[in-house]
């Protein structure tokens, strides 16, 4: 298992890796997230969104349990948040999205810990004082050799256009 953590110190930031993580994850990808409320799992995955698809308003899918954004690249944005049980993932779907071409992005994985595939991104966020964010990336055969590289650039104006 490879690893990289860095701090944010800003939406914009957290935003900003998102959207460097959204170029490095391959098709099929399923990227857990991990941490308490507030943390910047839903900002780390607007920055994912605005790659797949330009989108401006990405909100945690807490009642609908999955937001799709993209078309010929499709994110899949799964809130475990008011998840019953672990079961209740298979009336809901959730094979046919992390089985699919698309990349998964799963907030609160902890709530499902026997449903994650074995080939995914750990990603654990918690805060770190005001604005700023601590995230540790736990990669189990995901992203490519070079993505701790990718991922540590200082160019937090990414451009966050396209793909």
């Amino acid at each position: 298992m490879d690893f990289f953590e860095t701090v944010t110190h800003s939406p914009e930031q957290t935003e900003a890796l998102g959207a460097r993580l959204a170029r490095l994850a391959p098709p099929g990808a399923a990227l857990a997230l991990h941490g308490d409320l507030a943390t910047g799992k839903t900002c780390l995955t607007r920055g994912m969104a605005r790659r797949f698809a330009g989108a401006d308003i990405v909100h945690s899918p807490t009642f609908t349990l999955v937001n799709e954004y993209g078309d010929d690249r499709v994110l899949y944005h799964i809130d475990l948040y008011r998840l019953g049980s672990e079961d209740e993932l298979l009336t809901l779907g959730y094979e046919d999205f992390i089985e699919s071409d698309g990349v998964c992005v799963i907030e609160w994985a902890d709530r499902a810990p026997r449903f994650l595939p074995e080939r995914r991104l750990d990603i654990f966020l918690e805060h770190a004082g005001g604005d700023s964010r601590k995230l540790r990336f736990e990669n189990h055969g995901v992203l490519p050799a070079d993505w701790q590289q990718a991922l540590a650039t200082d160019d937090i104006t990414d451009n966050m256009e396209g793909a």
